[in-house]
């Protein structure tokens, strides 16, 4: 091979060529920049954009107890500072990412040109320096698949990185960018989600090896699931540990043990469904939309709020503790409760036994998702009825698990109407701070929360309210009434007699304390003739009823429908001496810059005397201490502490109640089929000493259990002062004694 030598001039020819071509490239880069700084290839992000860049953030919803009960996204991603960051998740970073990141000012100029030179030849390179890539996934929008239109955004992103490392320090740089990061597996965005989803921790507790799997999983979050492809990501994260190592982050000794331990998931995904409150959340959710619509709560630019994008943080009245011991008390008792259910429907005729039982299948039918579905995808009325009747492969909840079966669809919605469910609700009667929620069994299956949002009759539970307005008037509990059937008359349309069940009678003169704690009719619907329905009615809406109350004899025993919401608070009026305050559950709510946007007041009204109140808490005492819910004492519970309650059980057992009050937390319990017309067929399991009460029980237990939480069990309600009413027994018969020997002695 003969190679020709150059002359000096074709020398310097070639030489002045390959100067011009670099100059050339020099200068249209720089006209490049140029015009992109002048905004010709489109608007730069702002000043103002730079302060505050725009990125979808989840809504936070958080306990008292300072628990992060769940969140509200489009992409479940929820910012950290720099403090809240681990040091082997910034190492990681660096090590993998930028090795000159502390040297730069936002570009790596010894590979940005490169990467640039790369990218219009259509070679793909991933983005330089740590800084550009923030710029990118802050501002630079859809990534384009056309090279020219991918240049102009890398020549934006390039700008972008300047302007940030200037507006913001290293460490805010870092934070930022590991606050964007997309991670996956449900939707996770954000150092923060992604710690909890595969590690179930927060950021500033990961050690070397998390944080190199989910730094590994940057590169691309599919290829490099630890769930989906955990080999890969294994490999993955061994690779960046070995990067760490050749940046000095990690001894040799601790690469080599590092690479040897196990991914060591703790998959923790979060969804809408899962996590603690989910019932409590949607209706938060409801909320506080309805609230920031009404009191025209809007952005500084006079947009509305997005809970989903906006990263709101909603601080409630929730404990996470009591929510926690709440939800286990009713995954301990349902599943027995339901066994006993199954038990009395085995054999059953459904069709001879259920009133409307055709009606009741259509509405659940028209009531699903399946059913809406296929409306529209166009199915006529007969295709729909043919899909309900065609096996298929279904999920159900069970008490055990789901599980996967194939059914009818059909049957699936009988299956569904012969599941009981259950709701209840604990608060602080003095603050009227919700504590616990527990809207139904399961959300992901039920949607429909039986807290706040549905409302079932009461029962006896609404016996109370009647004897308050007695009290309120003079009447002593130790007042003795005979027992026996009463008939009211001039309402409605004709006379009105309540019913008793006789299993539960006691016959004779009793006081209206002892009638109480047996919740007997006939003793009730005396009292209720007595004080008359209006002055019940108007007591009951001081104590919080907002449902449908009408003026007629039978409130006494309970006919109407009410919320466990309201109900529960108002019980709490009774250990509140007389004071209502509204149930609250929001406390503040705070934008993304931890602004105060919103703060709750509660109403309070006082609606009856303290020493009513007082007496009423006497009263219901005895509901606990020999009355119906005496099961409370016994040796399964053992909760001898002062405890007032009231067991409620309505007509055919469609429904079973339990409130429960201390002077320090008021508890409401309600459980039932869906409808009313499915029930229990027997009041020993359908009252609600067996259907409610024990939640309650299995709850107070826990809760008393836990000191840190300051519920105490020798705790008794306070006496007013100078209390005008006689409860001691022996007392009033004296004093009513008294009254008659003067009545004698002045000849009446």
């Amino acid at each position: 091979m003969i190679i020709k030598k150059l002359a000096p001039q074709d020398i310097r020819r070639y030489n002045w060529y390959i100067w011009r071509t670099v100059i050339g490239c020099f200068a249209f880069i720089v006209l490049l920049l140029t015009a992109t700084y002048f905004e010709l290839f489109g608007p730069l992000p702002s000043f103002r954009d730079l302060e505050n860049p725009k990125s979808n953030q989840a809504s936070e919803v958080i306990s008292s107890d300072k628990v992060v009960l769940g969140t509200y996204f489009v992409e479940n991603r929820s910012s950290v500072n720099f403090s809240q960051l681990s040091p082997n998740v910034v190492n990681a970073l660096i090590a993998t990412e930028d090795t000159r990141f502390y040297e730069h000012s936002g570009i790596d100029f010894r590979r940005s040109f490169t990467i640039l030179l790369l990218n219009l030849v259509g070679s793909k390179q991933g983005a330089s320096t740590i800084t550009q890539q923030l710029a990118k996934n802050l501002f630079s929008g859809q990534i384009s698949h056309n090279p020219f239109v991918r240049i102009t955004q890398k020549l934006k992103e390039l700008i972008t990185a300047v302007r940030l490392e200037r507006r913001y320090t290293k460490q805010e740089i870092v934070t930022m960018y590991l606050n964007t990061v997309d991670f996956g597996a449900y939707n996770t965005f954000g150092i923060k989600s992604a710690a909890h989803t595969y590690f179930n921790t927060t950021p500033d507790k990961l050690t070397p090896d998390q944080a190199a799997l989910l730094v590994g999983m940057v590169k691309g979050p599919g290829a490099y699931s630890p769930i989906r492809h955990p080999d890969r990501a294994l490999k993955r994260r061994n690779l960046i540990l070995d990067l760490m190592a050749k940046q000095n982050f990690l001894s040799s000794g601790q690469l080599e043990e590092l690479q040897k331990k196990p991914l060591g998931l703790d998959f923790n995904p979060m969804d809408h469904n899962a996590g603690p409150a989910p019932y409590f959340r949607a209706v938060l959710k409801q909320e506080i939309q309805k609230i920031f619509k009404d009191q025209n709560i809007v952005k500084s630019d006079g947009t509305p709020y997005d809970l989903d994008r906006d990263g709101i943080k909603i601080y409630t009245t929730i404990d996470a503790t009591m929510q926690q011991y709440a939800e286990e008390a009713q995954r301990e008792y349902m599943p027995t409760l339901q066994a006993q259910f199954n038990a009395q429907w085995k054999g059953v005729s459904r069709w001879k036994t259920i009133k409307n039982y055709k009606l009741l299948l259509d509405e659940g039918m028209y009531r699903s998702d399946r059913y809406k579905q296929l409306q529209l995808e166009g199915k006529s009325d007969d295709e729909i009825r043919q899909d309900f009747d065609t096996p298929d492969s279904l999920d159900l909840f069970t008490w055990h698990g789901d599980i996967d079966t194939v059914m009818k669809p059909i049957d699936s919605i009988v299956y569904c109407k012969l599941m009981l469910r259950n709701a209840m609700m604990s608060m602080d009667p003095t603050t009227g701070y919700v504590k616990a929620w527990v809207g139904g069994t399961n959300f992901e299956h039920f949607k429909y929360d039986q807290v706040k949002e549905g409302t079932r009759q009461v029962g006896s539970t609404a016996k109370p309210f009647t004897y308050s307005v007695a009290i309120e008037n003079g009447f002593s509990p130790c007042m003795e009434v005979d027992n026996v059937p009463v008939t009211i008359t001039g309402y409605g349309s004709g006379p009105w007699k309540p019913a008793q069940s006789m299993s539960d009678y006691k016959p004779g003169m009793i006081t209206l304390r002892t009638a109480l704690a047996y919740s007997q009719n006939y003793v009730a619907a005396y009292v209720m003739n007595e004080v008359k329905p209006l002055p019940v009615v108007e007591l009951i809406k001081k104590m919080g009823i907002t449902s449908d109350v009408p003026p007629y004899p039978s409130i006494c025993l309970g006919v109407f429908n009410a919320s466990v919401f309201d109900m529960t608070g108002a019980y709490s009026v009774f250990a509140n001496h007389g004071t209502w305050t509204e149930p609250t559950f929001i406390l503040r709510i705070e934008d993304k810059n931890g602004n105060v946007i919103y703060t709750h007041t509660p109403k309070v009204v006082q609606a009856m005397d303290a020493q009513s109140a007082y007496v009423m808490t006497y009263m219901l005492k005895g509901v606990i201490e020999d009355g119906t819910g005496s099961r409370l004492r016994g040796p399964k519970y053992g909760l001898t502490n002062p405890i007032a309650g009231k067991t409620g059980t309505t007509q055919t057992n469609s429904d079973g109640w339990f409130m429960g009050v201390t002077p320090q937390l008021v508890t409401g319990v309600w459980t039932a089929c869906e409808d009313r017309d499915i029930h229990f067929f027997s009041t020993r399991l359908g009252e609600g000493a067996n259907s409610a009460l024990p939640i309650f029980a299995l709850f107070m237990k826990k809760v008393y259990a836990n000191e840190a939480l300051g519920i105490k069990k020798n705790v008794d309600f306070d006496p007013p002062k100078n209390g005008a009413i006689t409860i001691d027994c022996n007392a009033y018969k004296q004093q009513q004694q008294g009254t008659g020997d003067v009545d004698k002695k002045l000849g009446f």
